[in-house]
């Protein structure tokens, strides 16, 4: 009875420790990062024109998916059959 008492004091012991361990790891990793510091630049830009690239030519097609009509991406399922005893024959 009194084992019993002290282990579960032990691990409530332990237990807050462990708390309190995790509450200051996570505070000394939330630092305030300093912003940084502002400038202002002047960009000069210029454009050129190109001409557009030609359109891209189909690959392969994709089997449409239509509603009520079996889903083409799906695997065929070839299962072994059900086994058959004669009744009673358990």
């Amino acid at each position: 009875m009194r084992s019993g008492r002290m282990a579960r004091r032990l691990a409530a012991v332990v237990g807050g420790g462990a708390v309190m361990a995790m509450v200051m790891f996570t505070a000394s990793c939330a630092q305030k990062e300093e912003a940084p510091e502002e400038t202002t630049t002047t960009t000069t830009t210029t454009t050129t024109t190109t001409a557009p690239p030609p359109p891209a030519s189909p690959t392969e097609k994709a089997p449409r998916l239509d509603p009520g009509q079996p889903n083409p991406f799906s695997p065929t399922v070839i299962a072994p059959p059900a086994p058959t005893a004669p009744p009673g024959d358990n």
